[in-house]
């Protein structure tokens, strides 16, 4: 089962000083958070800020490239996590035909907000993340410290963050 998710904001981890995007189920039951890089943060931060840059950035040129050989992103879902690595798909769309990609989540996410296109989680995305089985091994330690940071996570309220 798919749940449609948006995009809550994005943050910092403190501890590793790594980019993280979160998605909030729409029914907002849910926060996943989900660590990036920092030209993935970027791409999708240019977005939702409406910045533009006066070349095209690599998801703007694929873009460019997609929509002149008439494809469409139809969605994208975040599929599966798997040793503290989250999967994507992007559905595609060309005429009567459609077809599926792999691709990481924030490369996913950065050309869903490029095409208007929805995102998406899966059921066994959210059940992993709710036990942690998404948090990269240095924000899951057991120290105190680690423990605090852990319970912020999975208690996050979106509105705790501007979109950025």
């Amino acid at each position: 089962m798919e749940h449609k998710v948006s995009i809550a904001g994005m943050a910092m981890d403190p501890a590793s000083n790594t980019p993280i995007v979160l998605l909030k189920t729409d029914l907002g039951e849910q926060v996943i958070p989900i660590w990036i890089g920092l030209m993935e943060a970027t791409a999708i931060a240019s977005v939702l800020r409406n910045v533009n840059f006066d070349r095209p950035m690599t998801h703007d040129l694929f873009k460019n490239f997609a929509v002149q050989m008439k494809m469409a992103i139809v969605k994208v879902e975040v599929c599966d996590i798997r040793e503290n690595t989250y999967y994507a798909l992007i559905t595609f769309s060309s005429g009567s035909e459609s077809f599926t990609m792999d691709a990481r989540p924030s490369d996913a996410i950065a050309m869903a907000l490029r095409f208007g296109a929805p995102i998406f989680v899966n059921q066994l995305v959210l059940d992993k993340s709710k036990s942690g089985q998404g948090v990269p091994a240095e924000a899951a330690d057991q120290s105190e410290e680690g423990k605090k940071w852990a319970e912020y996570l999975e208690n996050l309220d979106p509105d705790d963050f501007g979109k950025v």
